[in-house]
């Protein structure tokens, strides 16, 4: 009995692309030839194909077909090495699972990194994409606090207010959410005192640590938005000094008008 390339191909449940494949990797054999060109498959090619056919549908990748599917040989120590794959893949998709289920619950942004679904509902658009830029600079001790702040502190009115804060937002509405948010700031340094110095837990260093984040904040964040953050800084830090020298130099860049540069406010003393 001999059969065609289609022929074979369907006796074992697969395709003429597939059958051809597998002869430009060298896993099945070549037939005979007819005077007019036709294959002609034996009883052993079918058997061949249908050990490689049974051996990817238990995963063996076409690399190690080879290795383990040939008589004689002892397949037990790849077959055992793609056991312990299949198991890695296996704890990965469930993982995947339980954050998609995590993410479908809450109804957060599936860009979100790992353990930041039951949080990130709450928050901005400009608030995601810093965790995500964070998730990539700092390590996993300091993403684990981020994960515990979020879950832990509860957002107030002040937060809504500070999210929907305009860039022309006058001096009086940032004076007063950069003393709003002073307090819950205090407690997070008291907390968290890595957070006074960023650096120690920078997964590429301090330096690319700074130029990575400091871009990031700074377009993100409009300019009255960068400001509130610095004002509640001071504030917790009781740094009265630093806060009125801040409101003199914007009075003194109010005054010069438009043309005048006001200091930085995200710059730190």
């Amino acid at each position: 009995m001999a059969w065609s390339t289609r022929q074979l191909a369907e006796m074992a449940g697969t395709t003429v692309k597939s059958v051809r494949y597998y002869h430009q990797l060298g896993l099945l054999d070549e037939p005979e030839r007819l005077s007019n060109g036709y294959k002609q498959y034996e009883v052993r090619h079918l058997v061949r194909l249908l050990q490689i056919t049974r051996l990817t549908d238990l995963g063996v990748p076409l690399s190690q077909i080879e290795a383990v599917g040939h008589a004689g040989d002892d397949p037990d120590a790849a077959l055992r090495v793609l056991d312990s794959e299949l198991a890695a893949t296996i704890e990965r998709l469930q993982r995947i699972r339980g954050e998609l289920a995590l993410i479908l619950q809450h109804r957060a942004a599936a860009e979100l990194p790992a353990g930041f679904s039951d949080v990130g509902s709450g928050l901005s658009e400009a608030d995601r994409s810093l965790v995500m830029i964070w998730s990539r600079v700092f390590d996993e001790s300091a993403m684990d606090d981020l994960r515990t702040i979020l879950r832990d502190e509860h957002r107030t009115s002040d937060d809504d207010a500070f999210d929907a804060l305009p860039a022309d937002a006058d001096r009086e509405t940032r004076r007063r959410l950069g003393a709003a948010l002073g307090p819950a700031m205090g407690r997070l340094f008291d907390e968290y005192p890595w957070l006074a110095e960023p650096g120690t837990q920078a997964v590429h260093g301090a330096a690319s640590a700074t130029a990575t984040v400091g871009a990031a904040v700074t377009q993100l964040y409009n300019q009255a938005q960068l400001e509130v953050p610095y004002r509640a800084y001071l504030v917790s830090a009781g740094k009265d000094a630093e806060l009125a020298a801040l409101d003199a130099a914007l009075d003194a860049a109010d005054a010069a008008g438009p043309a005048e540069p006001g200091p930085d406010p995200t710059a730190r003393p």
